[in-house]
């Protein structure tokens, strides 16, 4: 069974609650469309039902009826959700005023009927850029306890002939989000890579903390931080699986590791791997992606206290839904079922 074979069997038998703010984006509703056709979620529509239904129609689409239509304009729908935004910000100085106009927003409401526990997770960015889905996310549901960042991760599935990681993937992070992560930053990156890798990889996650030194083989500040990130690790997790700071060569074969760090339990064997910076790890799953033909799934965003990811502009149908399908297993990991 494949790992979207696996995960698309899990969402249908742990159906979310799935809020699509961008409810006239084409691409969107054929995603919905097919989501809705296979049982992988309760759809939840934030626009105008007759336009977005017109929309479908012209698209030629059957089952987008059968989704639940809330409208950001419905005083009555959104006035709870604009209470809320109020207390949420109350130390910003928001007025109920602010908060009435501000819930006109989609994206904002559909992080507000997450918050209020009247929906489980939110797919949006085919129209709407980077930083509004991400500011609607930090402003209404912050990040997870004793998390304070949010990372990307991408999981990369890896040609049968490579014969490095679990079940052909590795977990690559961060990829898409923090430039230049302080070492409690990269300690906490770790911490939510493990959980994308146990809650959507379906791996018991190896950590390795990735550098241009392996066990103090090379001296350098930038080697320091990913030590001390490793040691923040163990203190904050002392179950996972962790050890850095490793070269990567050494975190994924097995006879480097023999000879740089023989007494490891995660060299050589690594699964989930951990990179120093933006520019490597964008770099790295690029070349990865390129010259070894593996598949990137991704970026999942990581460490928000509930699942909102993130789509391009430039994202298919396809790429919608497996997106949504990779949320919805988010959210099935966060009740850990």
């Amino acid at each position: 069974m494949t790992l979207f074979e696996r995960l698309t069997q899990k969402a249908k038998e742990h159906k979310q609650r799935l809020v699509l703010p961008e409810s006239l984006e084409p691409r969107t509703l054929q995603a919905a469309d097919q989501v809705i056709a296979q049982g992988l979620a309760e759809v939840i529509f934030l626009g105008k039902r007759e336009e977005t239904l017109a929309e479908a129609e012209k698209l030629g689409l059957q089952n987008i009826s059968k989704a639940e239509f809330h409208s950001p304009d419905d005083k009555d729908f959104t006035e709870k959700y604009a209470e809320l935004f109020k207390e949420l910000r109350k130390k910003k100085g928001v007025s109920l005023e602010d908060a009435r106009y501000t819930v006109k927003n989609p994206l904002y409401l559909g992080c507000l009927m997450i918050k209020a526990g009247d929906a489980d997770c939110m797919v949006a960015g085919a129209l709407s850029p980077t930083s509004s889905v991400l500011r609607a996310a930090f402003q209404v549901l912050k990040t997870r306890p004793g998390i304070s960042v949010v990372s990307g991760a991408f999981i990369m599935l890896l040609p049968e002939n490579v014969p490095y990681g679990d079940e052909h993937m590795l977990i690559f992070a961060d990829c898409a989000v923090v430039p230049d992560p302080t070492k409690e930053e990269l300690a906490q990156i770790a911490i939510s890579t493990a959980k994308t890798t146990k809650d959507i990889a379906g791996l018991d996650p190896r950590v390795a903390m990735l550098s241009f030194s392996t066990r103090g083989s090379a001296s350098h500040e930038q080697v320091d931080k990913v030590r001390e990130a490793t040691e923040l690790v163990k203190q904050l997790d002392p179950t996972l699986k962790i050890d850095g700071e490793m070269q990567s060569d050494a975190a994924i074969v097995p006879s480097v590791a023999e000879k740089k760090a023989p007494d490891s339990d995660v060299a050589g064997h690594a699964n989930t791997l951990i990179f120093p910076n933006l520019s490597v790890g964008n770099i790295a799953y690029k070349l990865v992606q390129r010259l070894a033909g593996a598949g990137a799934v991704g970026p999942i965003l990581q460490g928000l206290a509930a699942p909102v990811n993130d789509l391009s502009r430039g994202a298919t149908v396809e790429d919608i839904v497996n997106t949504i399908i990779v949320t919805c297993n988010q959210a099935i990991g966060d009740k850990g079922l």
